[in-house]
């Protein structure tokens, strides 16, 4: 039985992360699970905040009638003034209910987007290096990724770039703040630079341009970072997120896409999402999920368990010769490859059983990156085996 070729060929050129996951399970079989260092996935070893359990037992215990059944496309409606809440206090812009629709994760929310706005042909920007399904997400739809690398010095948006990058044909641009893979916080003044170059292409070549900010590593942050609220900066912007990350539910899939309610025909934006969330399939977000973080919005993991992780990674990498800028969010580190070919490297780290994913699965070609949600016991015994890593690649020397 044949598949497309389309999706054959796709299959074979995604997602490096899952490719080396599977590299992990067979070195786990044949060396022990405690000598296998995997790095690859953003999967959080760290349990939801204790409110989150005490939430969901509440919420068991009420044997509230019809709690499992449908609800309106766009959510429940406290779960979406909840939210809105939060957002109006970040932005100072009244954003309300009607602004939300609660969604099957950040996936799904960008799908839903994508869904909404795209024609044929029409462009979408990604920043180089970008989180690997994005370029799925926009085919989905009919669009065309077009890729523009961030500074790389400091992997924030390279301005004068995506000005090069925006023709009549650019229809939105992606933003992943806190960044997967560098964990860089773009800065508020990127984010202004952003709005006013996005407006002036909206007026010269009359059509909308819309910002979608993929956000959910927004509460994972350190050293007194914040994440700036693109409403402020960007009307024509989206904001798709999940608690997949702050509150450590990955598997329960659980997000929102938030429209600035300054928005050029914000309630046609809406309107469309809201089809778009019903047609494809994913009807409603879950009904447990949406009612239990509607009491959760200002709740997170311990973010401390996640920069402790990064300082013992980034202090003892980089005193052996690993050159990286030092993440302010998210869990994820993302340095240069020590030899040219990161495929090559990412090899050479398995003859060591640490597990990495190349840069180029990012479209970042020389870098490698480290997901640190792991438990900080592994992250502890790998050390010795990136010192021996390190000596392999002429560190330090």
């Amino acid at each position: 039985m044949s598949i497309a070729d389309k999706i054959r060929t796709s299959i074979e050129g995604s997602s490096w992360i899952r490719k080396m996951f599977e590299e992990g399970e067979r070195l786990r079989k044949q060396y022990g699970a405690d000598n296998v260092f995997d790095f690859t996935l953003g999967n959080p070893e760290i349990e939801p905040p204790v409110k989150f359990d005490l939430e969901l037992e509440n919420i068991v215990k009420s044997h509230l009638i019809g709690i499992h059944r449908y609800m309106s496309n766009a959510g429940y409606e406290e779960t979406r003034g909840a939210i809105a809440k939060v957002l109006s206090e970040a932005s100072g812009l009244p954003v309300q209910s009607k602004n939300i629709v609660m969604t099957c994760g950040a996936s799904g929310a960008m799908n839903v987007v994508l869904k909404t706005i795209l024609n044929p042909g029409d462009e979408v920007i990604i920043l180089i290096p970008y989180f690997v399904e994005y370029k799925f997400y926009i085919d989905n739809h009919g669009g065309v990724p077009k890729e523009v690398w961030t500074d790389k010095e400091t992997f924030q948006p390279d301005i004068a770039a995506i000005e090069k990058a925006i023709s009549a044909k650019t229809k939105a641009i992606i933003i992943n703040s806190p960044n997967n893979p560098t964990g860089v916080i773009y800065s508020s003044e990127i984010l202004k630079e952003l709005g006013a170059l996005l407006k002036r292409k909206e007026e010269e070549f009359k059509q909308q341009i819309y910002l979608i900010s993929d956000e959910p590593y927004s509460r994972i942050v350190y050293d007194g970072n914040i994440v700036p609220n693109v409403f402020k900066y960007v009307d024509n912007a989206v904001i798709v997120t999940s608690h997949s990350k702050d509150l450590a539910i990955p598997g329960e899939r659980i997000g929102y896409l938030a429209a600035n309610p300054k928005m050029e025909k914000a309630d046609l934006f809406m309107e469309g999402a809201i089809f778009c969330n019903r047609t494809l399939g994913f009807v409603n977000a879950p009904a447990l999920m949406q009612r239990l973080v509607t009491g959760l919005q200002r709740e997170s993991v311990n973010i401390a368990d996640y920069q402790r992780k990064r300082d013992i990674l980034y202090d003892n990498l980089t005193s052996v010769g690993f050159k990286m800028i030092k993440s302010e969010g998210a869990f994820y580190l993302f340095p240069e490859s020590p030899i040219p070919d990161d495929l090559e490297f990412v090899k050479l780290a398995q003859k060591h059983n640490i597990l990495l994913v190349p840069g180029v699965g990012f479209g970042a070609p020389g870098y490698f990156r480290i997901a640190y949600c792991i438990n900080i016991d592994t992250i502890e015994r790998s050390l010795p085996a990136w010192k021996l890593l390190a000596a392999d690649c002429g560190l330090g020397r």
